[in-house]
Parts: C-alpha cells; sequence; structure tokens
C-alpha cells in the first residue's frame, strides 16, 4: 500500500517560520492613517476692519494603524466653504508611535470677508443649522523601519457637515489616498 512518512521538526518548524514571516509582510504594508474631526472650538473673533475674523482650535483624531512609528513634517490645512477658500490651520511637524492614536489642537482662523461674500448662503445655513464646509492638506513623512526610511505622502479631502449656531460637527466623509516614494 502506501509509503508511512515520519513526523519531521525541521519541516513544521520551516512551515512556522514561513507562516510568520507571511504574517509579518501583510501587516507591514503601509496604511493610510485616519483623521477625523473631533470639535471645533470658538476661541475669539479678530476685527479685520470691515468683518470679523473668527479663530478657533480645531480638534483632531489621528489613528497611526502602521506597525512602525511615522514622522512628518508641517503643513498648512486649507478650509473651504461654497468653492472659496475661507481660512487655514497650521499643523506643526512630529511624529506618532506605531499603531497608536493621537489629538491634535490645530488653531484655524476663517477670513470674515470670504464669508461675508456667501452672506446670503451662510444666513440659509444658520437658518438649516447645517454648513458644509471642505478641507484638504498633503501631510508628508516617513515611517522607519530598522535603518530604511519610507517616504509618503497622505493627501486627505474632507467634507464636514456642522452647526453654524453651535459649532457641533454633525457628519463627516474622509478620503485619504497614501503615496510612498522609492529612493
Amino acid at each position: 500500500m502506501g509509503k508511512e512518512r515520519k513526523f519531521s521538526w525541521g519541516s513544521a518548524l520551516m512551515g512556522a517560520a514561513a507562516a510568520t514571516a507571511t504574517a509579518l509582510v501583510i501587516s507591514s504594508k503601509p496604511r493610510d492613517p485616519t483623521f477625523h474631526l473631533i470639535s471645533i472650538d470658538l476661541t475669539s473673533f479678530k476685527l479685520n476692519f470691515p468683518v470679523l475674523d473668527a479663530e478657533m482650535i480645531l480638534t483632531v483624531h489621528v489613528t497611526n494603524p502602521n506597525v512602525v512609528p511615522i514622522h512628518y513634517s508641517d503643513t498648512d490645512m486649507s478650509i473651504f466653504y461654497a468653492g472659496s477658500l475661507l481660512g487655514s490651520a497650521p499643523v506643526q511637524a512630529g511624529s506618532q508611535p506605531p499603531r497608536s492614536c493621537q489629538l491634535l489642537r490645530l488653531p484655524a482662523r476663517l477670513n470674515g470677508l470670504q464669508l461675508a461674500h456667501h452672506a446670503k448662503k451662510f444666513l440659509a445655513d444658520v437658518g438649516r443649522r447645517e454648513m458644509v464646509l471642505d478641507s484638504t492638506v498633503d501631510i508628508r513623512g516617513a515611517a522607519k523601519v530598522l535603518w530604511w526610511d519610507h517616504k509618503f505622502k497622505v493627501h486627505v479631502d474632507s467634507h464636514v457637515i456642522v452647526d453654524p449656531v453651535f459649532l457641533d460637527v454633525i457628519d463627516q466623509e474622509n478620503k485619504s489616498k497614501l503615496e510612498i516614494f522609492v529612493e
């Protein structure tokens, strides 16, 4: 009949090592960080004659799902209302540990003159208590694995619906695109 095979510890260890290496490669694949706007806190109004500019703090929840820490350079988040640039929020350079979450508090300034150009739409949004803001940001950085730096650029487009009276975040949709640079 059939030939009987003996159990081999060497083959079992080779199979376990191959499975571990495959799992490591799959879990090490770079993934997009996620960004969610948690809150908007109005801090002050600044007179920019003939209108008022609004200063606020945006609290953003950032998740790094990767198995390595990331380091990123400073950049600016652009904030749009009805297709016009309404303001910006600087994002300072920093880093984030592997598989972690952080809260970023970004100071933002919204241009009152730009908002005045859309006064009719803004007043209608206040009446409905829903205001749509869009934002974009490009974050460049590197994820370091041993002695290799894997450079990346994440482009994030956010579509946020806020209550313009109480500045509550009602809904949001974030889309991000990760680019890896090979040098």
